[in-house]
């Protein structure tokens, strides 16, 4: 019954939300499509605006990954991942995920191959991936398309939110799944 209520919520969910958008925007005399489509204009001029730092960011992660910086990192930070509990198998996925979402999403596909989603590595794997976000990626891209130069405290706290977010995916994985 519960699974029913929740597939029926997510059916009408979306439009749902849609239609309330356009019909408080109706009653508030704002010309909705006209408001859409300049949005919409801005998100191009925005997303042109991000490419460079975007191929900057993604040629840096390719040279980390093909010069061998990746490997050895993981096999230095290894020993040190076990005394958390984290599966060795899963530290290039933690050095990835703070750089580029794709490259996360492709190392936490190989593992799903690998082990399988169920497995222990697949679900600590899962779960860093959610409890994590892309810092770097954000620093470069972001705040490059706006002219930020100088970062301040965003990259620290970025970096430390991924640190809590790893450290504590691991923590959880084991309380719920054990292992």
């Amino acid at each position: 019954m519960f699974a029913g209520m929740i597939n029926a919520i997510s059916k009408w969910a979306i439009p749902v939300l849609i239609a309330g958008i356009v019909a408080y925007g109706y009653f508030k005399r704002i010309k909705v499509y006209e408001v859409f489509t300049e949005g919409a204009k801005e998100g191009f001029t925005t997303a042109v605006r991000i490419i460079p730092y975007l191929v900057a960011m993604l040629v840096a992660i390719g040279i980390f990954r093909a010069s061998g910086a990746m490997n050895l990192l993981t096999s230095i930070l290894s020993p040190i991942t076990r005394l958390i509990g984290m599966p060795p198998e899963t530290v290039p996925m933690a050095l990835m995920r703070p750089l580029s979402g794709g490259g996360a999403q492709g190392i936490m596909t190989d593992l799903f191959k690998t082990y399988g989603p169920d497995s222990f590595i697949g679900r600590v794997a899962a779960t860093m991936m959610g409890s994590t976000d892309t810092t770097f990626y954000i620093l470069a891209v972001y705040f490059g398309s706006v002219g930020i130069k100088n970062t301040r405290h965003a990259l620290p706290a970025g970096l430390v939110a991924d640190f809590v977010g790893l450290v504590t995916s691991v923590l959880v994985c084991r309380l719920v799944f054990g292992a």
